[in-house]
């Protein structure tokens, strides 16, 4: 029988070296200046962390995979370094070279207890800086369009079963169980999901997708500009305003009011579906003025993103933050995984 971690993010979010964001544990005042921008660490969710109690899905998943007799472990991680001690017990045997990898056949199994994607992502993140090699000891049997081996696959047990529903979080758009019941047969009785990983050069990663764009008081959205770039394709080379751009992975991003941004996002294609929305003046017959919004969009392995103005805002996972450099991500092929039945 498995041995399985419910891992609970706190929501203690002052204190020094918090989870996921390098300060506090949600994203709180600490990581001011951090994220996408490459200023610090990526941020995560500040205003749906989870509590420091368990809360009712988690005791109720503990409850059933301790009924089919699994040892459960509960885990509230206040700090990167208690995640990284939960997700030392999914190591593998030591290798030849010296690196730390997972366990293929390894007996315990992961939970993690979200409250937004932001906290799910924070967990990835950790995953990621545990087994990517670094690229001077990159091993022979690592796969040639990867940077990291595959990583353990995690159950995910959602904490807010109302974002399963017009607020589509990752768990609803890939169909995944939110009944704690169903999450815990997922872990014992299901198979691993393997899914696409976006990492960026700012050493975090993007499970959804990232949304670039403002908005005035009124809602009106705002022209900014920047160079957009996938693989050899240039959407926009930053000389025109752009109203919005979605970096896609999932389809959490992919329409914005009623624009559809991204046609036909995959988790699982090993490709990123990028999207810009660029407003163009057109004439009619009699010669009046019009405004169209014009929608380029690419797949490929790689984007980059590089600001013409002196801040972009964005989300990223659901996550707030502000570009202020060039940004590149690249997709990781199959490199995360979800249990499922």
């Amino acid at each position: 029988m498995y041995d399985v971690v419910l891992l609970t993010l706190s929501s203690e979010r002052d204190a020094s070296g918090g989870c996921g964001s390098g300060e506090a544990c949600c994203g709180g005042a600490g990581a001011t200046g951090a994220g996408v921008d490459g200023t610090g660490p990526m941020p995560d969710d500040a205003d749906s962390c989870a509590t420091d109690r368990p809360r009712v899905p988690v005791l109720a998943c503990a409850d059933a995979l301790t009924a089919r007799g699994a040892r459960v472990q509960m885990v509230t991680a206040r700090s990167d370094a208690e995640i990284d001690a939960v997700l030392a017990q999914l190591d593998g045997p030591a290798r030849p070279d010296g690196l730390t990898w997972p366990d293929a056949d390894g007996k315990t199994r992961l939970v993690v207890a979200t409250a937004s994607d932001g906290q799910l992502r924070a967990v990835l993140r950790r995953l990621v800086r545990r087994y990517a090699p670094a690229p001077s000891r990159r091993p022979a049997d690592l796969r040639d369009d990867r940077t990291l081996p595959d990583l353990p696959p995690v159950a995910v047990l959602p904490l807010d079963p109302a974002r399963g529903g017009a607020q589509r979080d990752l768990a609803a758009q890939l169909g995944l169980p939110r009944d704690p019941a169903a999450v815990a047969a997922a872990v014992l009785d299901g198979t691993p999901r393997r899914l696409d990983l976006l990492r960026n050069d700012g050493g975090s990663v993007t499970l959804d997708g990232a949304l670039f764009g403002a908005a005035d008081d009124a809602g009106r959205p705002l022209h900014w500009r920047a160079r957009v770039e996938v693989d050899d394709t240039v959407l926009t080379n930053g000389d025109e305003p752009l109203l919005a751009c979605a970096v896609g992975n999932a389809g959490g991003y992919a329409s914005l009011d009623d624009v559809t941004l991204l046609a036909a996002p995959d988790p699982a294609d090993g490709q990123v579906e990028v999207a810009v929305a660029v407003p163009v003046v057109v004439r009619s017959t009699w010669g009046r003025k019009r405004v169209r919004l014009e929608v380029r969009r690419a797949r490929g392995r790689a984007v980059s993103v590089l600001p013409r103005e002196e801040k972009v805002p964005y989300l990223d996972d659901g996550v707030e933050g502000e570009l202020t450099r060039k940004r590149s991500w690249w997709v990781e092929p199959g490199a995360w995984a979800v249990w499922v039945v």
